[in-house]
């Protein structure tokens, strides 16, 4: 090494010491990706969890309706009679039942229940006349989180 008149020594300046400026932009690039990687795993993470809360809820929301249900029997008499009629029948395309007996209130808060929870939240209810087996059908949409099947679904069937 050359050193000059103050004594100090200088560098040969030819073989390239340091980090240059392509290698920091290279290596900028890299951690970039990556970080992209991350987001993308953060909101597919997101959506899953909005699936799952919206599962959750169709899974509590189908038990609400049959606990209403089991509380209002009714007396043995009305039960012995066949074919059997409930009054908790409630299909898909139906609207919310005025609220002037406990089961249309039960029907009626359920159905406001499914659309608070849920885009497009529905349900339905079918008690068959002679097994009197019950089928509760919550439905809602969730496009965003299952990643295009708009209608998703969650069926119960339990007997009374």
């Amino acid at each position: 090494m050359k050193t000059t008149a103050t004594g100090w020594r200088r560098r040969n300046m030819d073989k390239g010491h340091g980090f240059s400026l392509l290698e920091f932009l290279i290596a900028l690039l890299i951690v970039s990706f990556g970080l992209l990687g991350i987001a993308a795993i953060i909101a597919n993470s997101m959506k899953d969890n909005q699936s799952s809360y919206a599962r959750t809820q169709a899974v509590v929301l189908a038990g609400d309706i049959i606990d209403r249900m089991r509380a209002n029997r009714g007396t043995d008499a009305d039960r012995m009679v066949t074919p059997y009629i409930s009054p908790y029948n409630l299909t898909m395309a139906a609207g919310k039942p005025a609220c002037d007996t406990v089961p249309n209130c039960d029907l009626n808060a359920w159905r406001t229940a499914l659309a608070d929870a849920f885009p497009s939240g529905t349900g339905s209810v079918n008690v068959h006349q002679t097994t009197r087996t019950v089928t509760v059908v919550v439905q809602w949409d969730d496009s965003r989180g299952s990643g295009g099947s708009a209608v998703q679904q969650f069926a119960v069937e339990t007997r009374l």
